[in-house]
């Protein structure tokens, strides 16, 4: 039962919520047009847009480095961050498909993560069920039950009571914190700036308070230019039903200042070590993929689940955690291989709501047929399934 009423608690609340912005700021749909021409573009030509990255990162005093597999990207991290560190996430959906915090752990460092959706999943020992709202699988009721087992803090079963709480916890991590790792929203490959949207504000601390900031997240986050990249967070923000965001960051190299005859020197009162580590794992083949190429332009609005039938009678087990719902299905597969999306890509009734709530018009029941047709294949019952 604690699935089927938090599902239906966040349905009612968010699917309102994305039509009502959407109604009200028009131009979001030239936006959301001009965002797919450009992703495609990207995804096209992968290769060249992360080498235009990487040099514009190292260009403005950052450290660049792509790593091929989630092994290379976990061990990247783990040689940045050393042993015995406090390590503070913003989420990061690829930290979790790359089991990036366990890693970490395993090397002697304590590691929080600081968005409340993913610090109530980490003190739950569980998994995200959502690609944005991870703990949309807790009611407010076990989420009190959690916080008072794990931190034995007493909490009423109010959403307003448990965010307050968590901040007081998480406040004191931040002001120890030796590294602060996030992911990505959009990627800028003219500039290497990196563009971060949210609404609690544990990202911007996460960027700024520690002296080493890394950002891990996956190739298929580059646009083109800034002005690109800041019409994708829009787009993100605005059919994920959270529009305005109420913070968007922008982080370009390490603190500087300029201060002193306009000579701009590094640190500042910000991080003094900029790290961007983008990982391939199977994107890049995606890419060349005459089916799964057009999953790499999804934004991650998470849209496509709360119009899902299979998600929300399935709670939440429709493709491998961090990638759950329609989306997830297709990322499973980039990620982890048709053998693990598969049994999931069967589960589709093709609906085909996700297809029509779709920013960027991903045609996702296709890209699961083609899946479910490569896994037959794959068991060798390719005949019946014909």
């Amino acid at each position: 039962m604690s699935w089927e009423l938090a599902i239906e608690r966040a349905v009612n609340y968010m699917v309102p919520r994305a039509y009502a912005v959407l109604s009200r700021y028009r131009h979001l749909d030239e936006l959301r047009k001009e965002v797919r021409r450009v992703r495609e573009e990207v995804v096209r030509n992968l290769d060249r847009y992360v080498e235009e990255f990487g040099k514009s990162v190292e260009r403005v005093g950052g450290r660049f480095y792509l790593a091929e597999t989630a092994e290379e990207a976990r061990e990247t991290v783990v040689k940045i961050v050393g042993r015995g560190k406090v390590v503070v996430l913003g989420k990061n959906n690829v930290a979790i498909e790359t089991r990036l915090r366990k890693r970490l752990e395993e090397e002697g460092n304590e590691v929080w993560e600081t968005d409340l959706g993913e610090f109530l999943v980490q003190l739950s020992d569980g998994e995200p069920s959502h690609i944005i709202v991870p703990a949309i699988h807790l009611t407010r009721e076990k989420v009190a039950q959690l916080l008072k087992e794990k931190l034995g803090v007493d909490v009423p079963p109010d959403p307003v009571a448990i965010a307050q709480k968590v901040r007081e916890f998480l406040r004191e991590k931040f002001t120890k914190a030796h590294v602060g790792i996030t992911g990505a929203n959009a990627l800028a490959a003219d500039t290497g700036a990196v563009f971060l949207v949210e609404n609690e504000g544990n990202i911007r601390i996460t960027t700024s308070l520690p002296p080493v900031h890394i950002v891990y997240d996956g190739v298929e986050k580059i646009l083109p230019t800034m002005i690109h990249a800041f019409m994708a967070i829009n787009v993100q923000a605005a059919y994920a039903g959270l529009y305005p965001p109420t913070f968007v960051n922008i982080t370009a190299g390490p603190s500087s200042t300029a201060d002193i005859e306009f000579y701009r020197v590094s640190p500042a009162q910000g991080p003094r070590e900029f790290h961007v580590v983008l990982v391939d794992n199977g994107r890049r083949r995606a890419a060349r993929d005459p089916v799964l190429w057009e999953a790499l332009l999804c934004i991650r609005c998470g849209r496509c689940h709360f119009h899902c039938p299979i998600y929300r009678v399935l709670d939440g087990k429709f493709g491998v955690p961090p990638y759950t719902g329609p989306m997830g299905v297709m990322w499973t597969a980039i990620t982890r291989g048709i053998e693990e999306a598969g049994p999931h890509a069967l589960k589709c009734a093709h609906a085909g709501n996700c297809k029509e709530v779709c920013p960027m018009e991903i045609d996702i029941p296709k890209i699961i047929q083609e899946i479910k047709m490569r896994y037959m294949k794959q068991i060798g019952v390719s005949s019946q399934y014909k």
